[in-house]
């Protein structure tokens, strides 16, 4: 595979690459670029951090589950380009300095691109633009005084890339939905990278040889958001970071669960349709929108299919997607906001879900008149909690009901004991996001993060 980006300013172009070659072994091994380090090696700590800039502006992501292929006309910034070419600092390296951010510096380097690409952004959510970033022995708060010294300084003008004429794609990386239909129709046998979150543990981590591989980066017509008064719809290219934000104000309960599930690294690089098409039965994204009714879109070649999501998942590693079939894009209603989504982990951001509990009930004059429940980690697949929704629509919409409904939870789930969770942990935990969920909408504080006596 033959592409081009640009590396700290000077022009790359690359031949005959191996399409699931790391960003970040290509730089160590390669290009003697050693200050991006190799720490988890999955996209957890950020030690291998790069500044990666397209037409839709700059973002930070992790390089160790970053294929070459991804970068084809875009700009990389490492952290050897982070300075001037005469050595000046940039605000945020100057800043680490003052503030006596460093101390045995093999993490420094990811937190510097984290922090050059929030300056560049003008993002001054510190905590979490950082959070993808583990530090084990400065601690945070030097780090953080660093990030908000730098803010109001200007971005200098040697790290305002911009995206490089992309040239002719390589054959497997097509530029619209038209020439993945035609590709894939031809390769189903292929793997589709979208941002590699995922399948990149499988190189990494299960070394696993994929071959053939389409990736579906320069499809831009499939990282489209439409947002009408009645319904919004993701293309399956749309990053994490935007759903969220497009969410926040429509549905706040989602777009936080959102922030909890993955770093700023990771929501740049995830996209809505990869992690609908993983299958994954402990993925965030299902049970939220197999609550809200959402409704997926599949292609194969020029035919065209829509479903509502919850039947897409069939059984555990099984979705109904045929050989060259392919997650276009999810559409979900806009209605009143009755969704809350709690999300049980050991570690409170950035964890695999223990449980995963997703609640939109309806209720007309003190009567529940509709319900969909939705969860992850409970079963082989996002599942709907059917027996649950069955016991409490035509109840009136009380405390009594509500304790009702709860036997109701055995018999839509038999979860299984892992290192997570016991099953009888997990059906507890379900039957404890409902009674929450009451006790929330009947306006009772009910966060896990504050504390009173």
């Amino acid at each position: 595979m033959d592409i081009t980006f640009l590396l700290n300013g000077e022009t790359v172009e690359l031949t005959g690459i191996a399409p699931t070659t790391t960003l970040l072994d290509w730089l160590r091994d390669t290009r003697g670029l050693t200050g991006t380090k190799e720490g988890c090696n999955e996209g957890d700590c950020g030690a291998c951090t790069v500044m990666v800039t397209d037409a839709s502006g700059a973002k930070a992501l992790n390089a160790c589950i970053l294929f070459l292929p991804q970068l084809h006309g875009k700009a990389l910034r490492t952290v050897e380009g982070i300075a001037a070419a005469d050595g000046t600092l940039h605000p945020v390296q100057r800043a680490m300095v003052d503030h006596h951010g460093s101390q045995c510096g093999f993490c420094t380097p990811g937190f510097i691109m984290s922090m050059a690409t929030a300056h560049r952004n003008g993002a001054r959510d510190h905590d979490d633009q950082l959070a993808g970033n583990l530090c084990r022995c400065t601690g945070y708060a030097p780090i953080i005084r660093a990030a908000e010294a730098a803010a109001a300084e200007p971005v200098p003008d040697w790290v305002q890339d911009s995206a490089p004429a992309r040239g002719a794609a390589p054959v497997f990386l097509p530029g619209s939905a038209d020439q993945l239909a035609t590709l894939y129709t031809a390769h189903p046998d292929a793997t589709l990278v979208a941002g590699a979150t995922d399948v990149g543990l499988w190189v990494t981590k299960a070394l696993r040889v994929l071959d053939p591989v389409i990736f579906l980066a320069g499809c831009e017509d499939l990282k489209t958001v439409e947002t009408g008064d009645e319904s919004i719809r993701f293309g399956a290219m749309v990053d994490m970071n935007r759903v969220r934000d497009t969410l926040a104000p429509i549905y706040p309960s989602y777009a936080e669960l959102i922030r909890r599930y993955g770093s700023v690294q990771v929501r740049n690089a995830a996209t809505i349709g990869g992690n609908i098409a993983n299958g994954s039965p402990i993925g965030d994204n299902p049970p939220a929108l197999i609550a809200l009714g959402a409704t997926l879109h599949l292609r194969k070649g020029e035919t065209r299919r829509s479903l509502p999501i919850e039947e897409f998942f069939i059984d555990y590693g099984k979705q109904a997607r045929d050989p060259g079939e392919f997650v276009e894009a999810v559409s979900l209603p806009r209605g009143a906001d009755s969704l809350r989504c709690y999300k049980l982990s050991k570690r409170f951001d950035q964890d695999i879900s223990a449980v995963c509990g997703c609640f939109n009930v309806t209720v007309a004059n003190g009567v529940v008149t509709g319900a969909r429940i939705a969860f992850g980690g409970m079963a082989g697949i996002p599942k709907r909690a059917a027996h649950v929704e069955a016991a409490l629509i035509g109840k009136p919409w009380d405390k009594d009901s509500v304790a009702a409904a709860l036997p109701a939870f055995a018999k839509d789930f038999d979860p299984l004991s892992d290192m997570r969770a016991s099953a009888d942990y997990r059906l507890a935990s379900a039957g404890n996001m409902l009674l929450r969920y009451f006790a929330e909408l009947s306006g009772e504080p009910v966060s896990v993060l504050e504390v009173s006596a």
